[in-house]
């Protein structure tokens, strides 16, 4: 099965719509998934669905922990025991203003969007070939930018990917500084008499009459995630959205909503278990996973530059069908590198 993308330029946002088969041999969806690093909340929706398998329930409980660590110096990412300890792969991305990025004498390059007036610097640092090269003038220079030059503090978030090491290690080796242990938010609810768009999976740009497109379907999920009122009362001065038509009421749906900081690979497991809900035959024709990437995030997918300062939007919605088909919807805003 071929898999085909659409381009849907909506005002400061690009939208990328594309329908595949999760048996596909080129089927793209978990390397989209794995490359979309900065997640704080997860979505799924379940038409037709009051009660979750016990499998489901433990992998959403199962989302956390992550940390968060106040007025960390930067230069600590640096040492060669926090990226021999914590470090497999991967860059320390800085996004700085104008004025920082001069006080740091670190190279870099200007933002793509900054205009005429360039008033933003993205500087990327190679973690692991800094800790192959400690005795090197880059490293030299690097180290005496963050604790002298410019000694930069910033809070994080940080999440840890299970590779052998003990994950209480991550507490004891930032004990000197401000760190606490958060679990994800989870907030599930039923809803009943839902009107749900008609899809069917070989339309992605629906068909009169008969299905609903994915950039309906998407707007529609986006007043369900918002709680809106659905019914487009004359009264209602909030709202005057309504369901797509073709539509079809459901007598309940099950929502979960998990939000934290939340890694790829907990949300491979959650779309992996979505997948295998059809595995015996079910009312509902599809389900949904809908994922948002934090705003001021300085990245969106891989290193693609990500902007903040016009919405930071970046996210993407899955619709699974039982056939195993699926759309896959990625979103960013005005500053940002088409979806990859």
């Amino acid at each position: 099965m071929a898999t085909l993308r659409r381009l849907r330029e909506v005002p400061r946002h690009l939208l990328v719509c594309e329908k595949s088969n999760f048996r596909h041999d080129k089927s793209r969806h978990r390397h989209l998934v794995e490359t979309h690093y900065h997640n704080y909340r997860v979505s799924f929706l379940i038409p037709e669905c009051g009660m979750v398998s016990k499998e489901l329930k433990n992998l959403v409980m199962e989302t956390g922990p992550y940390y968060f660590v106040k007025n960390l110096p930067l230069h600590e990412l640096i040492t060669h025991e926090f990226i021999n300890t914590f470090v497999k792969k991967g860059k320390l991305i800085l996004s700085l203003d104008k004025d920082t990025y001069e006080e740091t004498g670190l190279q870099g390059h200007p933002s793509q969007y900054s205009g005429r007036k360039i008033m933003k610097f993205i500087v990327s640092i190679d973690l692991m070939d800094l800790s192959f090269n400690l005795d090197s003038k880059k490293y030299e220079r690097i180290s005496w930018s963050f604790k002298e030059k410019k000694p930069l503090k910033f809070d994080f978030l940080l999440a840890w990917h299970h590779t052998g090491v003990e994950e209480s290690t991550m507490l004891s080796y930032f004990s000197n500084y401000q760190i606490q242990e958060h679990q994800p938010k989870i907030a599930v609810s039923t809803m009943t008499d839902l009107q749900c768009p008609v899809l069917q999976s070989s339309e992605l740009r629906g068909k009169p009459e008969v299905s609903c497109s994915a950039g309906e379907l998407l707007d529609w999920l986006g007043a369900i995630f918002s709680n809106a009122e659905l019914n487009n009362e004359p009264n209602n001065f909030i709202s005057t959205y309504c369901c797509p038509q073709p539509s079809t009421v459901v007598a309940k749906a099950y929502l979960c909503t998990i939000i934290g900081f939340i890694l790829p690979e907990k949300i491979c497991l959650l779309l992996e278990q979505l997948c295998h809900y059809f595995d015996e035959p079910k009312l509902a024709p599809w389900v949904t996973l809908s994922v948002q990437g934090f705003a001021d995030s300085p990245v969106s997918w891989r290193e693609n530059e990500h902007g903040f300062r016009k919405g930071g939007e970046h996210l993407y919605n899955f619709v699974i069908f039982n056939n195993q088909d699926y759309w896959l919807q990625m979103a960013v805003g005005a500053n940002d590198d088409c979806p990859p």
